[in-house]
């Protein structure tokens, strides 16, 4: 099992559909289990999306989650997440931006946790 890093972006998305704790808890478990879950989206430099439909509510109440895993000596970081009824796929400025995102992420964990530097996501000087 792989550590799981839920981002604030993360957070915010699953208190914004209504996910309770114990769904959020789930989809931690399900990607600490498989950090490789879901398919690559194409253009943005390793997030994976992938489905997740909570037990009471079917398909229809699904969503769809935004992760990231770079290599084993790092998290998986849970990205973002929306509703399966809210949009498709990711737009090309949204995957731009996950590619930026993701061009340092590990570096920055890596760094920070070793408390020698930045926070995750903070611009390199």
């Amino acid at each position: 099992m792989h550590t799981v890093v839920e981002t604030n972006a993360f957070r915010r998305a699953a208190e914004d559909v209504g996910l309770s704790e114990e769904e959020r808890i789930a989809i931690a478990t399900l990607v600490s289990e498989d950090p490789m879950l879901g398919a690559t989206i194409p253009g943005t430099g390793g997030a994976r999306k992938f489905r997740y439909a909570p037990p009471h509510r079917g398909k229809r109440g699904g969503y769809r989650v935004i992760t990231y895993f770079a290599a084993e000596d790092v998290p998986v970081f849970l990205l973002d997440m929306y509703s399966k009824g809210e949009k498709i796929d990711l737009t090309k400025a949204e995957r731009n931006e996950l590619a930026r995102l993701l061009a340092d992420i590990a570096d920055d964990y890596r760094t920070y946790s070793m408390g020698r530097g930045r926070h995750i996501g903070e611009k390199r000087k």
